[in-house]
């Protein structure tokens, strides 16, 4: 850790000060922004209750005379992905002139009434956009309590296959049905069977579900042909999101035998806005996931001893329509945490490049659903209900199986320890449309 996780560290940025806020100086999470409607986007750093706007910064020359120019550049592009090119090195050095420009005691910015107004944006002013431009995503199977949950449900004799604790088990996603936090989802058509040996019929699916995931964004990548070393893996990782990856359980059920996920996992996954560099997580990362003394050691690929988890707790809520409309508080539907995976996010970067498939700046993967032992730390409504067996109420007096239209599934998290300042992600939120609504352009 260095000077930036400080807890003691306190900006001229009032707000964010506050021991409650998602994002404190010692966060200093990227995004992407506009201000108003037609503007181009822009690179972003959240604030307490405020948005730095990067390029503002750079164009002022405010950011520091000794910044290279490609970095200039970079953050003045209107996407992050020449800035997750830049690497390790230089993401601190920036994280280190923020810090130092947003620190109670430095002038300048803090100083013009003018450059402030010009570079700091209200929040809740600004319209959030995906930060970088996604090549390709790819989630993963990394929970053991989500991955033996769902097999008692289907292969009640071999709930757990046996390459599972062999390697990290993924799947390729649609990068295209990549949204923000707050975009709404339109519940997808899809072929069904209605019941076992029924013929297939084509129609809205019925049992639309939410997954609660923790998404990770790439830097550097590497070459075709060339693997990334799990001991190299903090070099080539520059953040952390929150991620739902919305599935139609009931086209899984019927898709999913010979090849995987297909259409029940392309119509929508969400991420939140903001990525939070792993910088700012050192003072809440663990070491990796202890593996018990029956299971097979990782091959060498997979073997790290300075490998390492984050202990970051999550939450899902569910609010209704009516519980919208009436003020109604959001249901607390589970709260998990991401250091019960069994697979680390180096792992998952090792096993994805260990044939040479390329990495690119921006390219995102997945855990695959955040689940715990307890009823209460299952992270999607499949496993929370049991099939649907055991349906949740909601604060209005509704059950819920799956998710109806006009719920809103709403996903936080945050890192919290003492000795240190808290955490957050933002949100990660959306609403469920009716199937013959469309998306806003």
């Amino acid at each position: 850790m260095n000077t930036t996780n400080d807890p003691a560290r306190r900006s001229w940025v009032e707000s964010a000060n506050d021991p409650g806020t998602d994002f404190p100086i010692q966060n200093l999470p990227f995004g992407l922004f506009t201000r108003g409607e037609g503007d181009t986007p822009r690179i972003g750093v959240a604030i307490g209750d405020q948005v730095l706007d990067c390029h503002e910064l750079v164009a002022r020359g405010l950011l520091g005379s000794d910044a290279p120019a490609r970095v200039r550049d970079a953050l003045g592009a209107p996407r992050l992905n020449d800035f997750l090119a830049l690497g390790r090195d230089h993401w601190h050095e920036v994280r280190v002139e923020l810090s130092a420009i947003l620190h109670e005691d430095t002038p300048g910015l803090r100083d013009d009434a003018g450059a402030r107004a010009a570079c700091l944006v209200p929040r809740e002013l600004a319209t959030m956009h995906l930060p970088m431009e996604v090549g390709d995503y790819t989630d993963f199977y990394a929970s053991l309590h989500h991955a033996t949950n769902i097999g008692s449900m289907f292969r009640p004799d071999n709930p757990l296959l046996p390459n599972w604790k062999n390697l990290p088990v993924g799947y390729h996603g649609r990068a295209s049905s990549l949204v923000v936090s707050g975009a709404p989802i339109t519940r997808p058509m899809g072929q069904t069977v209605p019941a076992d040996g029924a013929d297939p019929v084509f129609g809205p699916v019925k049992l639309l579900d939410y997954e609660l995931e923790v998404a990770f964004v790439v830097g550097p990548g590497n070459e075709l042909g060339r693997r990334i070393p799990i001991e190299e893996a903090r070099t080539h990782l520059f953040g952390v999101m929150l991620m739902n990856d919305w599935s139609a359980r009931d086209v899984q059920k019927w898709e999913y035998q010979p090849l995987g996920p297909f259409n029940a996992k392309n119509f929508a996954t969400t991420l939140s806005p903001w990525v939070v560099p792993l910088e700012a997580l050192e003072p809440f990362m663990i070491p990796g996931p202890r593996r018990a003394d029956d299971d097979p050691a990782n091959l060498d690929y997979l073997t790290w001893a300075d490998d390492f988890g984050v202990d970051l707790t999550l939450t899902v809520e569910i609010s209704s329509a009516r519980m919208r409309e009436t003020g109604t508080a959001p249901t607390l539907v589970s709260t998990g945490n991401y250091s019960d995976m069994y697979w680390t996010m180096s792992q998952m970067l090792a096993h994805h490049t260990s044939t040479g498939c390329p990495m690119n700046p921006g390219d995102v993967f997945a855990s695959g659903t955040v689940s715990g032992v307890e009823e209460s730390t299952r992270g999607c409504l499949l496993e929370r209900t049991w099939r649907g067996q055991n349906p949740i109420t909601l604060a209005d007096g509704t059950e819920r199986k799956f998710l109806q239209d006009g719920d809103e599934v709403l996903i936080s998290g945050c890192c919290e320890r003492e000795g240190a300042r808290r955490i957050g992600f933002g949100p990660c939120n959306g609403v469920v449309l009716p199937v013959h609504e469309t998306v806003p352009a």
